[in-house]
C-alpha cells in the first residue's frame, strides 16, 4: 500500500536495562554454546513491571516529544504478544483511563511480533477514511518474566526482552513519512508455530508454557516425509522477497537507495540470510549491533530500531528506512519510512 498523505510526529520507547549474556550463561540461565553461536549480546529485563504501564510510559515519551495533545486523537491501537494482565481485561483501557481519555476508536492487536505492521495498515485506513480524523497512537508492550516462559529459550536463534514502543501517526506534518506498507500471510506454514500442541484446552490454561524452538522442531519432524515443511519454509523466503519487492515499489525506491533495515532482533546469521543477503546488502547496513544488545522484544523491534537511529543522528533527511518482520500465521510484513528532517530531540 503506497502511503503519501501520512506522517510519523513522534516516537517513543520504555526500554529498561538489559542483562548480559554472559551474566546469563554464569547463572545458568542461557547455554554457553548457544550464546558463543548466535553472538547475542543481551536481553532487556523489566522486572516486576507490567506492560500496560510501560505502554504508558513509551506513550507519554511520545507525547512529549511530539507536541500533540493525547485527547485529540482519533485511533488508539494497543499491540501485544504475550499477557498483559487480568484475563478478560483490555490493556488499552488502561492507557485511555491514564493518558488519552475515551474519545477515540480503541482494540487491542494480537498478531504476534508484526502486530505493529498490521497496526500500521489499519490506521492508514481508519484516519483517511473521514477527512476530520487526524491522529493514531501505535504503541506495543510486553514482559516476558512471567511463568510459562523463558526468555532465555523461547526460540532457535533468540532471547526475549521486555520493552515498550509508541508511534504517533498523523495527517500533519511530522519529521519522517510513512512512505509504503504491506502484508502477506503463508498459510500452509501455520503450523511452525503450533508444533504438535493441542488446540484445545490452550495450552497456557493446560500448564504448556510458550516454547517456539520445541514447537518448530515438532512441525519440521511432522512434515519431513512428505517433504511439506521445507516447502513451506522455501515459500517464506520467496514471499518475504515478493512482499520487499512490492513494498519498495510502493514507495517508489529500490535497495540501492535504503539507508538502514531494521529486522527482528534475532541471531547474526539469521539477520544475515534471512534479510540482508537477500537484499544484497551488508550487514552495517542492518541494526542487528544494537538489537543484540536488548533481545527479540515483540512487536517493538523494529519501532525500537527506527527510534534508535533517529535519537542518535544515523537517520536524516532523505534516507529511507525498511523495517521488515516474520510472524505467526505466517504473516510478512514490511514498511518504509522516510525521513523529512531531524526532529529537536535527535542528536
Amino acid at each position: 500500500m503506497r502511503v503519501t498523505d501520512l506522517y510519523i510526529s513522534g516516537l517513543g520507547t520504555y526500554l529498561p536495562e538489559a542483562v548480559s549474556v554472559e551474566q546469563a550463561v554464569a547463572e545458568g540461565l542461557y547455554p554457553e554454546l548457544e550464546a558463543e553461536l548466535h553472538e547475542l549480546g543481551g536481553a532487556a529485563v523489566a522486572g516486576d513491571t507490567p506492560a500496560p504501564e510501560m505502554a504508558l510510559y513509551a506513550a507519554q515519551h511520545a507525547f512529549k516529544r511530539c507536541g500533540r495533545r493525547p485527547t485529540d486523537l482519533d485511533l488508539l491501537l494497543y499491540v501485544a504478544t504475550w499477557h498483559q494482565g487480568p484475563e478478560g481485561w483490555l490493556p488499552h483501557s488502561y492507557l485511555q483511563r491514564h493518558l488519552t481519555g475515551g474519545g477515540m476508536t480503541a482494540s487491542e492487536i494480537h498478531l504476534g511480533c508484526n502486530g505493529m505492521f498490521s497496526a500500521l495498515e489499519l490506521a492508514v485506513g481508519h484516519l483517511r477514511a473521514e477527512s476530520g480524523r487526524r491522529a493514531a497512537l501505535l504503541v506495543a508492550a510486553d514482559n516476558y518474566g512471567t511463568p510459562m516462559t523463558d526468555r532465555w529459550r523461547m526460540g532457535p536463534g533468540y532471547i526475549c526482552g521486555d520493552a515498550a514502543s509508541a508511534l504517533v501517526l498523523t495527517k500533519d506534518e511530522g519529521f519522517a513519512q510513512l512512505a509504503a506498507v504491506r502484508s502477506a500471510t503463508v498459510p500452509e506454514a501455520e503450523e511452525l508455530h503450533r508444533g504438535a500442541e493441542p488446540l484445545f484446552p490452550p495450552g497456557i490454561l493446560d500448564g504448556r508454557g510458550l516454547d517456539f524452538g520445541r514447537r518448530n522442531e515438532e512441525y519440521r519432524q511432522r512434515s519431513r516425509s512428505d517433504g511439506g515443511g521445507t516447502l513451506a519454509l522455501f515459500t517464506i523466503q520467496q514471499r518475504l522477497t515478493e512482499v520487499i519487492d512490492a513494498t519498495l515499489a510502493d514507495a517508489g525506491i529500490t535497495v540501492g537507495d535504503l539507508t538502514r533495515v531494521a529486522f527482528m532482533n534475532y541471531a547474526r546469521d539469521i539477520v544475515e540470510q534471512r534479510c540482508m543477503v537477500p537484499l544484497d546488502l551488508p550487514l552495517e547496513k542492518s541494526t542487528w549491533e544494537f538489537g543484540r544488545t536488548i533481545g527479540h522484544c515483540g512487536a517493538s523491534d523494529q519501532i525500537l530500531s527506527l527510534d534508535h537511529l533517529v535519537t542518535t543522528g544515523r537517520l536524516g533527511p532523505g534516507d529511507h528506512m525498511l523495517l521488515l518482520g516474520t510472524g505467526p500465521g505466517v504473516t510478512l510484513s514490511c514498511a518504509v519510512v522516510k525521513m523529512l528532517s531531524a526532529p529537536p530531540w535527535a542528536a
